[in-house]
């Protein structure tokens, strides 16, 4: 597995993971999980960051430990969101520090989190859905949003640009994006009615994420469609940093949807403040 524009943490013997140059720093930590380097078993091997996909609470919680130790991250620090494909973004307070791991969420359908609070960890989840990580250098505030085809055509990644602006003052020409490992156009045939979704977003032209196939149906660009939902959000495109690896593509290394036919275990894409 290569990549040109992330980064490799690790090795496939062992723990490995993908950090996002543009936005690590002294300040900011980023990482986006692959399978390898943790405890859980059979469909789940080795490294699953879900509770709730039907593997061994003990065995995630092992990985959540092994992860955040390499990573230097309290896990029960962490915030996890509880997504359901919606626009949803929550903003993460003090007394939501720890929820999804050791204490019970008390929200349901959220999509997108974001806090400016140092040393607690969002995370989101992925197998194919598109992982969008943000950082405001200016105001010290972070965001980590999930996009999946639903969540990217409710524009999910131009909201959590908004909300930053909105609740903590930040510029989006200052804010820096992660559009991190999730399934390629390669891969990604859709129908017609998610082609007529998309196409009700005026400013993009349908040709530049679609092409057509001779059956009726197409293959979706998701990085380059969240691309320009960013852009048209007000994001700088020298600030985006666009994945150059499917995680279909890279099913050996990554848990995917489309390649396990849904027999799979959960990536996550952490961000935190230090």
């Amino acid at each position: 597995m290569k990549t040109k524009s992330l980064k490799l943490v690790g090795s496939a013997d062992s723990l490995l993971y993908v950090t996002f140059p543009n936005l690590n720093n002294k300040k900011c930590i980023t990482a986006f999980t692959t399978r390898m380097g943790g405890v859980s078993r059979g469909k789940y091997a080795s490294m699953n960051m879900s509770f709730s996909n039907g593997d061994s609470s003990k065995s995630v919680r092992k990985n959540y430990d092994i992860l955040f130790s390499a990573l230097g991250l309290d896990p029960e620090r962490a915030v996890l969101s509880q997504q359901t494909h919606t626009d949803n973004i929550r903003i993460v307070g003090e007394k939501d520090i720890g929820k999804g791991i050791v204490i019970h969420r008390d929200y349901k359908n959220v999509d997108g989190l974001i806090t400016n609070l140092k040393g607690v960890p969002l995370v989101t989840q992925f197998a194919d859905c598109v992982p969008l990580l943000f950082y405001d250098p200016e105001n010290e505030v972070i965001a980590a949003s999930h996009a999946g085809w639903r969540g990217t055509v409710q524009e999910i990644g131009r909201k959590t640009v908004e909300k930053m602006a909105e609740v903590f003052g930040s510029n989006p020409k200052k804010i820096m994006v992660a559009i991190g490992p999730s399934i390629g156009q390669c891969c990604y045939e859709v129908d017609a009615p998610v082609f007529e979704n998309f196409s009700l977003l005026s400013y993009i032209k349908p040709e530049s994420i679609f092409e057509c196939k001779a059956n009726g149906k197409y293959m979706l660009d998701l990085w380059t469609a969240n691309r320009l939902i960013l852009e048209h959000a007000g994001i700088k495109p020298k600030n985006i940093c666009v994945t150059d690896l499917c995680t279909c593509c890279n099913s050996q290394f990554f848990h995917s949807h489309r390649a396990s036919g849904g027999n799979r275990g959960n990536l996550a894409a952490i961000i935190a403040l230090k």
